[in-house]
């Protein structure tokens, strides 16, 4: 949780459209970033427990990002990996 609000307010801050555990019928997204011409959808682990592989398949299998496929909008998929020893953001896979 304390990636995930760190990661909200940076955005917030930026003037951008972030949701925080947003929902669908199947699970939460951790992050879903609206821009004027894409939707990012995050997915966010704790390196050790899991990896940013698993951060995209669950974005794959909970359809996380599906709501946006009829979008005009580009929709990006995100899975980061932070890590606890260092306390920052540690690997990222990024799939379209």
């Amino acid at each position: 949780k304390h990636y995930q609000t760190i990661f909200y307010v940076f955005f917030k801050l930026m003037g951008q459209f972030v949701r925080a555990e947003h929902r669908n019928a199947v699970g939460r997204a951790d992050a879903v970033v609206t821009l004027s011409d894409a939707v990012y959808v995050f997915e966010f682990k704790l390196a050790g427990r899991e990896t940013a592989e698993d951060a995209l398949k669950q974005i794959d299998d909970r359809s996380y990002a599906i709501q946006y496929a009829a979008s005009e909008k580009r929709v990006v998929k995100i899975g980061a990996e932070f890590s606890t020893e260092t306390r920052t953001l540690s690997r990222w896979l990024v799939a379209e």
